[in-house]
């Protein structure tokens, strides 16, 4: 009977309406990302007005991330693509995949392949809201990369359904 017991209140927290908000299971598109200049209060975007990019996280405790500036260049062709070009690609976008954990305020990604290998073998750490269908990660103040300059970015991502 203890068992019993046991496994059914186990079953009812595991499909409880808290279980599933702590759940980011899903595929979510970009919306903006932003950058506040910690000294001034300045706020830039961070990849252009329209930046475009996508999150997943799937129920096997991977995700994949790929972002991308709304200005990259178009090279003409596959044959004719220019190192410059290459570059500016490159400088344009951020990819990594790897392990998450999710804390209910902070999410953590744990990176094993990334377009930086910089990147590869860390963990990135963002505080996460929840609101509705939408994903709200904010980083700690941290120099940013182009500049040295103390910022704080957030990115706003929504579920596709």
């Amino acid at each position: 009977m203890r068992t019993l017991v046991l496994t059914v209140a186990i079953a009812l927290l595991a499909f409880s309406p808290a279980a599933a908000e702590e759940d980011l299971t899903g595929t979510y598109k970009l919306i903006s990302s932003k950058r506040k200049i910690v000294q001034t209060g300045e706020v830039l975007d961070t990849w252009g007005a329209s930046p475009k990019g996508f999150i997943s996280y799937g129920k096997d405790g991977r995700m994949l991330v790929l972002i991308v500036t709304d200005d990259r260049p178009k090279p003409e062709s596959v044959e004719k693509i220019s190192d410059q070009d290459r570059a500016k690609l490159f400088r344009t976008m951020t990819a990594y995949g790897g392990t998450y954990e999710f804390h209910g305020k902070t999410v953590q990604h744990h990176i094993d392949i990334s377009w930086n290998e910089v990147w590869t073998g860390t963990t990135v750490a963002r505080e996460l809201t929840k609101e509705s269908d939408k994903l709200v990660y904010s980083s700690s103040a941290a120099p940013f990369s182009s500049d040295g300059k103390m910022s704080v970015v957030t990115l706003v991502w929504e579920k596709v359904q």
